[in-house]
């Protein structure tokens, strides 16, 4: 078999035909000069009458082979597409206006879903906001195919911190499925409106569980745009016990204290507990014990409540 013989076989793409491969001295890469099967629709499953040469020929990263770089390179005339007008005409191994071929984004966004986009960047030997667009786009394709909030039934709700500086997230996931399916970069009732109008009426309408934390907006937006069409609201999370969470910050079980003269040391030795409340029992250090038997004798409440704590782990283990 011929060393070209060989190169048409490693090529990734599909109903593409491999015309020429050679050297560049200068890139030191591997160029193969390929064209489309000739049964291939020019563009939006039909053919498009030809417009111009646009810009020439053009080359595609595809995956390596071995230490070498791969391109395809092929002309990329314009063609008048009924849909999108004037536009470059469709090739079988790229998607439209990205400068990898399909393989080479597909291993790409799989490496980044395993490790960071440092290491993806590095491996493939790309630039770190290259990786970025490349997971865009496949996201991006995918979801063109699936309805991520199709049939959706119980929900959690969650905002994350990404960065330092109070960036948050929004983040939507189906119990289900185990798997997220809606993101917003920002957190508030605006970020709550976008989902439910993204989700629509008809499958908000189906919602039948949702799980949060304590924070009033969730409530608000919930209680407007998901509760009225008969979805149950279930603060089920860490969080979403609310101010009643063992360890949590919020005031619920420190007001008493509060309002006591006098009683400064006590609030101050309860806040100062919640790292302990937050470990697991078998895990407590001899001076975490000894806080929790002093926390028996002077908060019953708290103390029930790290008891129901671990209650619930205990069910889930």
């Amino acid at each position: 078999m011929s060393v070209f013989s060989i190169w048409k076989r490693t090529l990734t793409a599909e109903t593409t035909v491999a015309e020429v491969v050679r050297i560049d001295e200068n890139e030191q890469c591997v160029v193969v000069s390929v064209r489309p099967d000739a049964r291939r629709r020019q563009r939006c499953g039909r053919p498009a009458p030809w417009f111009d040469a646009g810009r020439g020929r053009r080359r595609w990263r595809d995956l390596d082979h071995g230490v070498m770089r791969v391109f395809l390179e092929a002309d990329a005339p314009r063609v008048d597409c009924r849909r999108h007008g004037v536009t470059v005409t469709a090739v079988p191994w790229a998607r439209h206006g990205a400068g990898h071929t399909r393989a080479f984004d597909q291993q790409a966004a799989w490496m980044a879903s395993e490790c960071s986009k440092s290491t993806t960047a590095q491996l493939m030997r790309t630039s770190w906001r290259t990786v970025g667009a490349i997971v865009q786009r496949v996201i991006a394709d995918r979801d063109r195919a699936v309805d991520r909030l199709a049939g959706l039934t119980r929900i959690g709700i969650d905002e994350i911190s990404y960065r330092k500086g109070q960036k948050y997230m929004t983040v939507m996931v189906d119990y289900e499925t185990a798997k997220v399916v809606w993101m917003a970069n920002g957190h508030g009732k605006d970020f709550l409106d976008r989902f439910f109008d993204d989700l629509g009426k008809q499958c908000t309408a189906g919602l039948t569980h949702t799980s949060a934390d304590g924070a009033a907006w969730i409530a608000q937006v919930l209680a407007e745009r998901a509760a009225r069409r008969g979805a149950r609201d279930r603060s089920l999370s860490r969080g979403g016990l609310g101010h009643r969470c063992p360890g949590h910050r919020a005031s619920g079980l420190l007001e008493p204290g509060r309002r006591e003269l006098g009683d400064r040391d006590r609030v101050r030795a309860l806040k100062d507990s919640r790292f302990a409340l937050w470990k697991n029992a078998d895990d407590l250090a001899d001076r975490q014990a000894a806080k929790f038997t002093w926390i028996a004798a002077t908060g019953p409440r708290l103390h029930r409540a790290w008891r129901l704590k671990e209650a619930l782990r205990a069910v889930f283990t």
